[in-house]
């Protein structure tokens, strides 16, 4: 399936265009790459599987997001219903992207003591958050896949 979905430029280029937003900005918020005084990057020693979480989160939401694209277009062009494949997709990059870093004191002065609730917790359960993000868009890019599989062989006449 990902070279049938792939084989079009199109899907490409939002697959290599959602991997570099999501690593860049991710990379920023968890304080691995800094911008000031000039760009560079810095990894603790312990936070390898951070890193490492949130670049497969990035490979992960840049493949599952144009399968989901491409899932949606080719159900509009044989008139079904979508599904909730594409949810799967936001709540796991949503919990990927849990790292507060510099945004948390942004959260905590602006919500105040709720603010500062969500962002210990956050921050405690960063690592958790980050696996489980990476256990929904698995299981997002396997139930797209499964999808399209049954409703390709369906739209050529197959039955499985």
């Amino acid at each position: 399936m990902i070279r049938l979905i792939f084989s079009n430029v199109w899907f490409v280029l939002m697959a290599a265009c959602i991997f570099a937003t999501m690593t860049f900005s991710l990379l920023i918020m968890s304080e691995y790459v800094f911008l000031e005084p000039y760009v560079t990057g810095h990894v603790p020693r312990g936070t390898e599987l951070g890193l490492s979480l949130i670049l497969a989160v990035a490979v992960l939401s840049a493949l599952v997001i144009p399968a989901n694209v491409y899932r949606i277009t080719v159900l509009n062009r044989s008139g079904q219903k979508v599904g909730p494949g594409l949810a799967g997709s936001v709540v796991g990059i949503a919990a990927g992207a849990c790292s507060c870093g510099p945004l948390g004191f942004t959260v905590i002065s602006t919500f105040g003591s709720v603010g500062a609730a969500a962002t210990s917790f956050l921050t405690a359960y960063e690592l958790p958050l980050r696996v489980a993000a990476v256990a929904v868009l698995v299981l997002t890019y396997a139930t797209t896949e499964r999808s399209l599989k049954r409703e390709c062989s369906i739209r050529s006449g197959r039955i499985d």
